[in-house]
This record gives C-alpha cells, structure tokens and sequence, in this order.
C-alpha cells in the first residue's frame, strides 16, 4: 500500500488541530521506574479533550472533510473513544453526527457520545453490523465515514501524540523504546510514524491483550487476522487491524507483546494507586508490557502512551 502520510502530513496535522485539542501532560513516577529499572514517561492522553487521544484523529479528519466541503453529516462506527471523538469534531463544525456503537459499549460512552450531540445507533456487537450500520446510515443521510483507524487523516492525527513527546522529551537524549497499546492499529501507525520520521533510532513496540491478539499474529503472517479468541477488560483493543494500518506496524514497528487481562489490571491498578490518574484498561496495556518484559529494558529511556482515561467508575476491575 502506498504510505502517504509524510512529516509533513503530520505537522499539517498537529497545526490544524492544535486550536481544538490540548497538548497533554507527560508524567512520571520514581515508584514505577524503580519497579522496571528504567525511565519510563507517560503521555497522559487520559487527560485529552473528550478524555482519550482519539480526539486527535476525530477532529484532523472531521476539519478536513469540511475545509474539502466533502459533505454535511458524519458518521463512524465506534465502542467508545473514536465515537465521542467524532462527534465531538461535529458538534464543533455544527454538522450532525450518526455514530453506530455496539448494544456492549459501556453506558459511559454512549453517554457521552449523546452528550455531544450525536445520534446513537445500537447494533450487534461485531464488525460486520458495525459496518452494516454505517452504510445504512450512509444511503440514509449521505453522511461521510470516518472509519475509526483505517483512515489516513485519522492515523495522521493519531500520530501528533508522539509528535509532542518527542518534541518534549526526546530532543536532547531520544528515547530508546516507546511503547502504545494497539486495535486497529491508529495509535500505533501514528506513533510509528512520527518515531520513524523525528527519532528513527527509537524503537516502538506495539502492546496488546492475549484476549485480542490479532496483530501479534497479523503481525507474522503479513496479512491481517482474526483474533483465536475475543475476550479482555480492554473494551478499546477488541478489533482487528486493516490492511492500511497493518502496512505500516510492519514496516516501521519492531515488536507486538501480549499481555494477560491480570497483568493489565495490575498495572492500571498500579497507576491509579502511584500517579493517582484515572486510566482505562486499554490505557493500561502498555504498561503491562513493560513490566511483564522488563528485563530486556532495564535503563532504558521509556515512552509510553497512556491512551484514555474513559472508564465506568461502577465496573473498576479491581
């Protein structure tokens, strides 16, 4: 597939949303430093509009579908994060969103996604009725999709998280590993991106959950996969990558590690007890690969991406 996301898309990028989105907070924590034996600092995208990074992504690609006059409705098929980030791209460019979520998302974030604006449409809890909604939606409205990862605009904004820690704490000395949670890929297409082209002698590793380990296995195969089984507290990581964002984990990511549900609940346990923020399980992930691996990285200069902070305070997992 050809890659058409350059530097230059991404600092496009990060300029046209810089109005809408903050620039957030890198944290760090002597505890868990001193638990892996590295320097590990967190992007707290936790703390990002609409609480996850995906506001990221959301707004770049919503901006652009109105600055092209592509059309006058949005529509997207999300569990949660990418939802409210579409409609909440909407509510800020005055169009109406449709956004399709499955009847399982938490109640949290249809909450949310109502809250701003949107129209939720429920469908059964797999892809394939996802992608049925939105193009009933589509024939109905003539609303343009915003697929949640498998959209250059999307990956391109999704990759302006790591523009800013880089640019923020990887200038003087780079980092040598940055770690982020991976689904469809978005976070960490952009990531890859943004390593490769402002600190190519980072590696970035790809995290995921035994409980949805396609991309480990798309991964090796070089075509994507269906995960052998479904099933993880990491409601944000639970589908499969597209051949676009499976182009580029390939070409530019070193390494995808798994992690069991237990060690993911740890390790959000771990950052709600010692850096006192709010993370999701999906937040969590990266983490937990640190932790479980951290014999290959002791000294090491660490990123991690903690991606959202969207979590149903009636259902901690622990």
């Amino acid at each position: 597939m050809n890659q058409q996301i350059t530097l230059d898309t991404i600092i496009q990028a990060h300029n046209r949303i810089r109005p809408y989105v903050h620039r957030t907070p890198v944290l760090t924590n002597q505890t868990i430093n001193d638990l892996v034996g590295a320097s590990i600092f967190f992007k707290c995208e936790n703390f990002q509009k609409i609480g996850a990074f995906k506001a990221r992504g959301g707004v770049n690609a919503v901006l652009q579908v109105v600055a092209n006059k592509e059309g006058k409705a949005i529509t997207t098929h999300s569990s949660g994060n990418h939802a409210q980030a579409v409609a909440f791209a909407a509510r800020l460019m005055g169009l109406p969103a449709y956004i399709v979520m499955p009847s399982n998302a938490p109640q949290v974030k249809k909450d949310a996604v109502k809250g701003y604006g949107a129209e939720v449409i429920e469908c059964e809890p797999n892809l394939a009725a996802r992608e049925q909604g939105v193009e009933e939606v589509i024939a109905r409205t003539g609303a343009v999709l915003v697929h949640p990862f498998d959209n250059d605009r999307v990956i391109a904004g999704q990759a302006t998280a790591s523009k800013e820690l880089i640019e923020d704490y990887g200038q003087d000395h780079p980092f040598d590993t940055i770690f982020a949670p991976v689904g469809g890929g978005g976070m960490l297409s952009g990531t890859a991106l943004a390593v490769h082209y402002l600190s190519p002698q980072t590696k970035v590793i790809g995290c995921e959950p035994e409980g949805a380990a396609d991309a480990i296995l798309s991964f090796k195969s070089g075509k994507v996969e269906k995960a052998p089984y479904i099933k993880s507290v990491a409601d944000g990581l639970l589908t499969n990558l597209s051949e676009r964002t499976l182009a580029i984990i390939r070409e530019h990511v070193s390494d995808i590690l798994t992690v069991t549900d237990e060690e993911i609940i740890a390790a959000m346990k771990l950052v709600w007890e010692r850096m006192k923020i709010v993370i999701e399980p999906s937040s969590a992930v990266a983490l937990a690969v640190v932790i479980k691996n951290k014999s290959k990285f002791i000294g090491q200069k660490i990123g991690v991406i903690i991606t959202g902070g969207n979590v149903d305070m009636g259902k901690l997992p622990f």
